[in-house]
């Protein structure tokens, strides 16, 4: 939620038109951004996100971003800890899916707001 900020000097400041966010938030999105900002895991999210359901199996992630199977599963357990896929075992593959809400939560603190 964002958090009102008081000027110590509202004569010499331009006034805020818009609450900003909180530091808790900032932090947050900064693990999330740190998480984002890799080429492969950015086509990782991309890939899932083609799948049907947007989900898609390890399996079929890996040929596509031209890396090993380990370095996906890092890159993979990186999106999953900032909470941006989620992950399920089904035998012996595992399979991610995107979590929307997640992704539409780092948009609107990204959004600016009009008016």
């Amino acid at each position: 939620m964002a958090t009102p900020v008081t000027l110590l000097d509202p004569q010499c400041c331009t006034p805020l038109a818009h609450d900003i966010i909180s530091r808790d938030e900032a932090e947050s999105l900064a693990v999330t951004l740190r998480a984002l900002a890799d080429p492969a895991r950015l086509r990782l999210i991309s890939l899932v996100a083609a799948h049907d359901g947007a989900e898609a199996c390890v399996c079929d992630l890996t040929e596509p971003v031209g890396l090993s199977q380990p370095t996906v599963s890092h890159h993979l357990r990186v999106l999953v800890d900032a909470g941006i896929l989620t992950r399920e075992q089904r035998g012996r593959w595992a399979y991610y899916r995107l979590v929307p809400e997640r992704l539409d939560g780092i948009a609107s603190l990204l959004a600016t707001p009009v008016g």
